[in-house]
């Protein structure tokens, strides 16, 4: 759903500091909204344990808990996360309105299914107490319906409610944490219910929102499964970004930094801690992607394509094609010169600040630090190229990009862990990160050249049925569906009919 940063423009055209913070606030929770709350949820719950009194091994095993539930509900989530957003802008587009609730309804069943099922296996042998596994499995699937939620409020664009609803929720989950450090009620399963009230406020409250702008519901809760048969590329691009991402994270719990926290939970302090600091280098690109980039870029896009839609004339379409694209070059050069000084900045500045800061940094954190400044700097601005590939549906191109960036970082990291000194630890993500952004750029350039081709001759004029496995899966589920709605109809029939005869007797 293009065009998220045209929408805030008029945010930014407002005065004063108030405004320009709030603006750039709903554009940070916009973009970076999952991400950011991980963050402040990982730090502000490990203050509250350590002001509650409680044992280091315990924070250390909370923090374990919080950060693979997170990763997991994420991780399930990026597979869907793009073909879902195309299933709703198409329907957007065709005013099917009704057809966006089912889909949230249906892709929510089976990704809660699958992930619940998956991460009860792992909590099962996890080797932690039961009480622990459940809040982690509960804690995780109210992650999957808020970051699915996410999707479908991008359609809103209500940034005002959505960044209420954050508040609010993250507010209430913290005082109800303080509340219980007052009482001296603290413990791992305490805190872990405060997390899950926090966003199980935001769950409902996002919920609301979405049933007041989409209050009818009609249709195949399972049709966006066809999507995937359209565009499967998009669900490996979603994939494969997240496996880039937070996969280095993963494969460093098994390398020498490595400490067992408990049964199957592990952390790598040393390691996690910069990465956490390094993520927010990237925070000025991301944000600038929607309130620079797309404030200029979209007109120029959206006029372009309108031109092929209303029959505009070859030499209109040329000048709307060369503006659209010295926008663009531009854009993204500045959006890259911002990111470049900022990751300088992180590398300088975040390195002395570092060892100032009560967070046991050392030489070694230190030094993946300012690796993972340059990796997150790079993909941040190989992440906007891609998401420009996939303005023009350029699918082939993100896909090759993304795979390059999940295959190079998660290789290059397990060559480190096995061959390389700890002080290049951050390295292999920070490959990964160049090789995406190699790729995307010579494939927009690429691409861009040829534009008028690929939006003329490569798109098919009718769309054919689909045939394949997920279209065949489709059609089972709504068959389903519909024989159980059928037996609750004859069920209430007969009744309705035994109460008729009784009142007849």
């Amino acid at each position: 759903m293009a065009g998220i940063g045209f929408s805030l423009k008029r945010l930014f055209q407002k005065k004063g500091i108030a405004a320009l913070c709030r603006a750039y606030g709903y554009a940070g929770i916009i973009c970076c909204g999952p991400m950011l709350l991980g963050v402040v949820l990982l730090v502000g719950m490990a203050l509250i344990a350590t002001l509650g009194g409680m044992g280091r091994h315990d924070r250390e095993l909370m923090n374990c808990m919080l950060t693979y539930s997170l990763l997991v509900s994420l991780t399930f989530t990026s597979w869907f996360n793009m073909v879902v957003t195309r299933y709703i802008s198409d329907m957007l587009y065709e005013e099917k309105m009704e057809r966006i609730m089912p889909s949230f309804y249906g892709s929510l069943s089976i990704m809660l299914t699958i992930g619940g099922i998956l991460y009860g296996i792992f909590l099962h042998f996890s080797g932690v107490r039961l009480s622990y596994q459940i809040v982690c499995l509960w804690f995780s699937l109210v992650l999957m319906v808020v970051w699915t939620e996410t999707i479908y409020l991008t359609a809103l664009k209500d940034f005002k409610g959505i960044l209420l609803g954050f508040a609010v929720s993250l507010m209430a989950g913290f005082l109800l944490a303080l509340i219980l450090v007052v009482l001296g009620w603290v413990s791992i399963e305490s805190l872990m219910l405060c997390v899950i009230v926090a966003y199980g406020i935001m769950m409902v409250w996002f919920y609301k929102m979405l049933l007041d702008y989409f209050p009818r519901s009609d249709g195949s809760k399972y049709g966006f499964l066809r999507w995937f048969d359209r565009h499967r590329s998009l669900a490996f691009t979603g994939g494969f970004v997240n496996i880039g991402l937070f996969a280095h994270l993963v494969i460093m719990y098994f390398g020498p930094l490595a400490v067992q926290v408990e049964g199957l939970f592990y952390g790598a302090p040393s390691h996690d801690v910069p990465a956490l600091c390094a993520f927010f280098s990237l925070l000025i690109t991301t944000v600038n992607f929607v309130t620079s980039v797309e404030v200029r870029f979209y007109p120029k896009y959206r006029n372009y394509y309108s031109l092929f839609n209303d029959k505009g004339s070859v030499r209109d379409i040329g000048q709307a094609e060369t503006e659209m694209l010295t926008v663009l070059r531009q854009e993204l050069a500045g959006n890259s010169y911002k990111q470049l000084i900022c990751s300088i900045l992180f590398v300088v500045l975040g390195s002395i600040i570092l060892y100032r800061l009560p967070l046991g940094i050392d030489d070694l954190s230190v030094s993946i630090f300012r690796y993972l400044c340059i990796g997150y700097g790079v993909y941040a601005i190989a992440n906007s190229v891609m998401l420009i590939l996939l303005y023009f549906e350029d699918y082939a191109g993100a896909l090759a990009g993304t795979a390059a960036f999940a295959v190079i970082s998660v290789g290059a990291t397990i060559l480190q862990i096995l061959y390389s000194p700890v002080h290049y630890y951050g390295l292999g993500f920070t490959l990964g990160a160049f090789a995406f952004f190699l790729i995307v750029w010579v494939r927009l350039e690429w691409y861009t050249r040829r534009l008028p081709y690929f939006l003329l001759s490569r798109a098919a004029v009718v769309v054919h049925g689909e045939k394949g496995l997920l279209a065949t899966l489709c059609d089972a589920l709504d068959r389903r569906d519909q024989r159980k709605v059928e037996k609750e109809n004859e069920y209430w029939s007969r009744q309705a009919e035994k109460e008729r005869k009784k009142f007849e007797a």
